[in-house]
């Protein structure tokens, strides 16, 4: 897939800059300039495994949960919507390398690249991990900390219990909604 990744950056980093007014943003942002975020895929072989596919991924998220925020009981903080989905990835930053595996196109076999995984930086599970990495530069509110902590739902492979997940959805309508926005960019685009 063939993305103009330097568009890209620009209109996440014009949302970013439009939405959210916090401080320790800027310091996030350059972070994320000098890690992978915007040239890295979202995963290995299924959605956005293409490079600037997190960033893409990322801004899907963000797109379907405006779409679906009007479901919330209570009004959800733009700054808040932006921070939970534009950041709720933010674990794969450094994470996936290129290596090279054969495979047969039009009767003849090549090398073609593909995505692996080489973690870096073990953390907990994959929402507490970008928790983290979110609140070294910028303060999360503990809604934002709980939709990017539990954006993955049941299926997170953490210590995160059903009960715990349950809770954060009837608490935080925020936390539900980057679930469902995530799971709607995930299985509902193809690129």
């Amino acid at each position: 897939m063939e993305l103009n990744l330097s568009e890209q950056k620009q209109r996440f980093l014009d949302i970013c800059h439009d939405k959210i007014h916090r401080e320790g943003l800027d310091a996030l942002l350059d972070w994320l300039g000098k890690v992978d975020f915007f040239e890295a895929p979202a995963s290995t072989k299924y959605h956005g495994a293409y490079a600037g596919g997190l960033c893409q991924h990322s801004l899907d998220v963000y797109e379907y949960a405006q779409k679906i925020a009007f479901l919330s009981p209570t009004p959800i903080p733009e700054e808040s919507l932006a921070i939970a989905t534009l950041f709720h990835d933010v674990c794969k930053c450094n994470l996936y390398k290129t290596e090279y595996r054969n495979q047969k196109i039009d009767g003849e076999w090549q090398q073609v690249p593909a995505y692996t995984v080489d973690e870096r930086f073990p953390f907990g599970g994959h929402g507490s991990k970008s928790v983290y990495q979110v609140q070294y530069f910028m303060k999360l509110e503990p809604v934002e900390a709980s939709a990017i902590n539990c954006h993955m739902g049941f299926s997170d492979g953490s210590a995160t219990t059903v009960r715990d997940v349950s809770k954060a959805y009837q608490e935080y309508s925020l936390a539900w909604i980057t679930h469902v926005a995530d799971e709607a960019a995930t299985y509902l685009l193809k690129r």
